[in-house]
């Protein structure tokens, strides 16, 4: 069961966060579009992706790679992060 990672995610645009499991063998870029997807979902279109967006480590402020994977990062479980 060691192939997801509890993370807690926060989105600054629409003032929400979400604790989500995320996979560890997906890349960031994946997974960014995926979230931002349920996002305008979940929004009712409040949110809508952009390209120029970003997942940010909320305790160094050092961007996340778009084409490692989860795993090739220093994310782990209880890692926060910004969408922004």
């Amino acid at each position: 069961m060691n192939n997801k990672i509890l993370i807690e995610l926060e989105i600054p645009l629409i003032e929400e966060k979400y604790d989500l499991f995320i996979p560890i063998n997906k890349k960031i870029g994946t997974i960014k579009s995926l979230i931002e997807n349920s996002l305008m979902e979940l929004t009712d279109n409040a949110y809508s992706p952009r390209q120029d967006t970003n997942f940010y480590s909320k305790d160094t402020g050092d961007i996340y790679d778009v084409n490692r994977t989860v795993r090739e990062t220093d994310l782990k479980n209880g890692s926060r992060i910004i969408l922004i």
